[in-house]
């Protein structure tokens, strides 16, 4: 469990780098009550390659204040397929990948699973498993990181 006196403090929304998929900046809901994180993706392709599975994703650009992809398709082995409970208790099988994630000028792998998330406010869900032993959640802030900054790879501190 992070120590109070010394974590840093997130608000209930920031903004996160997946520099990985070549996202620089995307606007994430962080939920303390979502088990995994969830990355919303318009359309996606799977197919085996030298008996892996790959999927291949298009991003929503809503949300996404800097990508390098620019339009262009995402790639990542799958890692695993599960069933996943939405907040409305609808159950459904999600793929899920890995990724690198950058927050608060830090980085480290996590899973993350592709969904629409079309019509939710975030384009990306950070979950707890994410944020496990790592920060401190106050509900009543937001974007505590600060704003992305156009001239830079990472959310700027405000």
């Amino acid at each position: 469990m992070p120590d109070p006196a010394t974590s840093v403090v997130l608000g209930w929304r920031e903004w996160l780098a997946l520099p990985d998929l070549g996202i620089r900046a995307i606007r994430a809901k962080v939920d303390t009550g979502a088990r995994s994180s969830a990355l919303h993706v318009d359309v996606l392709e799977t197919a085996f390659r030298d008996g892996v599975e790959w999927v291949r994703f298009h991003l929503g650009s809503d949300g996404v204040f800097d990508s390098a992809l620019d339009g262009e398709w995402a790639e990542a082995p799958v890692l695993d397929r599960r069933m996943v409970t939405d907040s409305g208790g609808h159950r459904t099988e999600r793929i899920f990948i890995h990724t690198t994630l950058q927050l608060a000028g830090e980085a480290w792998p996590i899973e993350i699973n592709l969904s629409q998330r079309r019509n939710m406010l975030f384009p990306m869900l950070l979950g707890r498993t994410a944020m496990a032993g790592r920060f401190l959640v106050d509900p009543q802030r937001s974007f505590v990181l600060g704003e992305p900054d156009a001239d830079q790879d990472r959310p700027t501190v405000a």
